[in-house]
């Protein structure tokens, strides 16, 4: 129980780290930059730690040759799921490029533990599972699309109807990779033996892709010095380990409770955390009022969360 909060607040910290990185792309100039900038910041706090708890930097090389290819993909799963979401705003708007990745990443966690995808534990798809995932859904529908649709008009967009489902269909994919990344990195932790050195590995692999990419997109890194001289607030280096916390739970999480049950937690936590940025104004978010609608949202998603989990 005490690990599972512990993913809420994780999921929690990771709209948190939104807030953050919006913040940073301001003081950079480029999306691809700020998340380039929070993946190495991640990685070399997960570095940091590792050294001081003492855990091994390096990893058996039969360990390489004996494994599945895939079990090494979940940085690269991670980054292209970001970098599809900033591609879909400008196609689908801010309601639907919340909610498409979260209803592939709920998908694609059930398929996984229904039918043991990517070795992860196999969880039958039993009456209360199904439930569960309408509540679930239901309460996303009212905590996100009704603060979503209130704050953030579509745009108008210039794709043709008939592409729209296309770029729909490519949201819902990119939160299937999100929990992939899940159930990747969580065998990976298994087979490491250790939770910690499998988030590293997948923090170093996310960060090398995006080096390459902005590498070739950019051709120069000089946006990282030049940040470095900006008389920036210290807590803008932070998204990076808010994200290392949320992928370091993750793999402690899933080969308990499940790639399903993980994802749900922390969409959860990221709900939550949401709506508090929005109540507050946390870190200079422009503050937006929360209403009662939404609050009977988390209600309901909760009560999804323990149906699926506790019956």
């Amino acid at each position: 129980m005490l690990l599972m909060l512990l993913c809420v607040i994780a999921g929690c910290g990771l709209s948190i780290q939104t807030v953050i990185n919006s913040r940073l792309r301001s003081y950079v100039g480029s999306p691809f930059f700020a998340s380039m900038v929070s993946f190495l910041v991640g990685t070399f706090s997960l570095i940091l730690v590792t050294f001081l708890t003492g855990n091994p930097f390096f990893i058996d090389v039969d360990i390489f040759l004996n494994t599945p290819w895939w079990l090494w993909m979940g940085g690269l799963f991670g980054v292209i799921a970001l970098t599809t979401n900033i591609l879909l705003f400008p196609h689908l708007g801010g309601v639907q490029t919340v909610i498409m990745p979260i209803f592939g990443q709920i998908i694609m966690g059930i398929l996984i533990d229904s039918f043991g995808w990517f070795n992860a534990p196999l969880i039958s798809f039993s009456w209360n599972r199904g439930v569960g995932l309408i509540l679930v859904l239901m309460g996303i529908i009212l905590a996100v699309t009704m603060s979503k649709a209130r704050y953030y008009p579509e745009p108008q967009s210039k794709s043709e109807p008939n592409m729209i489902w296309l770029w729909r269909l490519l949201g819902i994919f990119a939160g299937m990779l999100g929990a992939m990344q899940t159930a990747v990195n969580g065998q990976l932790g298994r087979i490491l033996h250790s939770p910690l050195q499998a988030a590293l590995v997948s923090f170093i692999g996310g960060a090398l892709a995006l080096l390459i990419f902005v590498g070739v997109k950019e051709g120069r890194f000089h946006r990282i010095f030049e940040t470095t001289q900006k008389h920036m607030p210290w807590w803008l280096w932070l998204g990076g380990l808010l994200g290392a916390a949320f992928v370091f739970m993750g793999v402690v999480l899933m080969p308990i409770v499940g790639t399903g049950t993980t994802v749900i937690l922390a969409l959860l936590g990221m709900i939550s955390g949401s709506l508090l940025v929005d109540q507050y104004g946390i870190l200079g978010a422009p503050r937006k009022p929360v209403y009662g609608i939404q609050i009977l949202g988390l209600i309901i998603l909760f009560l999804g969360v323990a149906l699926i989990r506790l019956w």
